[in-house]
């Protein structure tokens, strides 16, 4: 890393890099607005370069139309302002950059009145949210399940039995109570639609518990004026999740969609478990750091242990549930993730804008039953980045620096790769099958191929690149 650059505890020794490397005839030029893991790798790649100056787009504009004696005008038709492109006109110090790593609230503001160069790359899709609002996630589902039920029969609809029966407050209030009459008894969770890190969410059995919780905030909107209430989703609760030492988990799962048109998915091998700090009991459903696993919520429980910080990797995840039920048993359930994450990629790749210039890397939250049957909690379009741990760190610097790998700015790979790093190309325009020499996960003597899938699996990454760079480089020579 460059002199003054503050270096984290976690990357003492690693203070020799170079990032300011040259590759190719320039450097790579980027911008982040985030200051966690991905700045730091960011910082220190070798032929990147930060770009100085401000983040924000609508100052850049302000300073241009100063310049120019012009007065910058909002646009909702989404053309450009004062006749020049709204940010990163391309001009050193000001938009001259190749990457960036944008937070969703600047997209928002700025992507409409955007002109992006033909390198640009940036992170975030346009209309992300239709994935990854908790209650547009679950309309697409739906709709697509209809769909499939209509074109392919009510057996192949079987195949979207991954989320909870779902609704939407206040919209299907009244369609929800008609469900929970019919199944007295069981338990329900709301969940506010556009929160995160567990924020908002509670468990319940009586519908007189969300009554008090309803009034006024949910009654009809009978002065214009008033504030539109909060959207929820209802789901009905897993009440047999897979336990390990009593305490129930969900798996986080990373994924990289590069394309949606054609839809082209990437499935990182390493991403870890969360625990919850407590053994869990049907009991106290009021008791969050039972039912709950964010890291946001069970690091505020009185025995919280940092250092530990309840999570196992995917690959420890892996070979506990391998040795307790077998290896076909855990292919069969991570095969259900697989299923997962193409299902809900493929029920919003018609309504997500795509774009060349964008890619997203989404954090799927995953349960297992008892039964090991994985189901779908929620997606997340901004995965914390900030590490709990030194592991937790590495996992992500590793994660994040082959994403870039992936990306491939430098134009160092041949284009038809189906691992880079940690990364497995699971999904271009039809699923991916693995070649005969990458077979961690399967059985000795398994011949017949099988998906490009390798969550939980070995992930030696730095070996890989080392070979998949020099082979790579022989084929462009030759």
């Amino acid at each position: 890393m460059s002199k003054g650059t503050k270096v984290p505890g976690y990357m003492q020794g690693k203070g020799s890099r170079n990032p300011r490397g040259i590759i190719g005839d320039r450097e790579i030029r980027y911008k982040c607005s985030l200051q966690n893991t991905i700045l730091d790798v960011l910082r220190g790649r070798p032929g990147w370069q930060e770009v100085p100056g401000q983040n924000n787009v609508q100052q850049n504009v302000q300073t241009n139309a100063k310049q120019q004696g012009t007065t910058p005008q909002s646009s909702k038709s989404g053309q450009q302002t004062s006749g020049q492109p709204s940010s990163n006109t391309g001009k050193a110090g000001d938009g001259d950059w190749d990457f960036y790593w944008c937070d969703r609230e600047w997209l928002a503001q700025n992507y409409d009145t955007m002109f992006l160069y033909e390198h640009q790359k940036i992170l975030h899709f346009r209309n992300h949210y239709e994935l990854t609002r908790k209650n547009l996630m679950v309309k697409n589902l739906k709709r697509l399940k209809k769909q499939t039920e209509r074109e392919q029969g009510k057996a192949e609809g079987l195949s979207f039995e991954f989320f909870p029966t779902t609704y939407e407050l206040p919209s299907e209030y009244h369609i929800f109570v008609e469900e929970f009459k019919k199944n007295p008894g069981i338990i329900w969770i709301m969940k506010p639609a556009a929160r995160a890190q567990g924020r908002g969410i509670f468990l319940f059995r009586r519908l007189k518990d969300i009554t008090d919780w309803k009034k006024g905030e949910y009654q009809p909107l009978s002065d214009p004026n008033r504030e539109v209430p909060e959207t929820y989703v209802v789901q009905r609760y897993i009440e047999n999740p897979y336990l390990i030492g009593g305490r129930k988990f969900d798996v986080r799962v990373y994924v990289l969609v590069v394309s949606y048109n054609p839809l082209k998915v990437w499935l990182y091998r390493s991403g870890f478990a969360r625990f919850s700090n407590t053994r869990f009991s049907l009991d106290s459903i009021e008791d969050t750091y039972v039912h709950l696993t964010n890291v946001a919520v069970q690091k505020n429980a009185p025995d919280y242990d940092p250092d530990k910080g309840c999570k196992w990797s995917t690959q420890q995840l892996r070979k506990y549930l391998a040795a307790k039920h077998g290896v076909e048993a855990v292919k069969k359930a991570f095969k259900g993730i697989d299923n997962i994450i193409i299902k809900s990629l493929q029920s919003v790749q018609k309504i997500i804008i795509n774009d060349k210039h964008c890619f997203e890397m989404y954090g799927y939250d995953v349960l297992f039953d008892s039964d090991l049957k994985p189901w779908l909690i929620e997606i997340n379009a901004s995965p914390s980045l900030t590490a709990s741990g030194k592991e937790d760190y590495d996992l992500k610097f590793g994660l994040l620096n082959d994403l870039l790998n992936v990306l491939d700015l430098e134009n160092r790979l041949t284009g038809k790769e189906k691992r880079i790093g940690g990364w497995d190309l699971l999904w271009e325009d039809g699923p991916i099958l693995a070649d005969d020499g990458n077979m961690e996960c399967t059985p000795n003597g398994t011949t017949a191929s099988i998906p490009n899938s390798f969550l939980g699996c070995h992930n030696d990454r730095k070996r890989q690149l080392r070979e998949l760079y020099t082979a790579a480089q022989s084929i462009k020579k030759s």
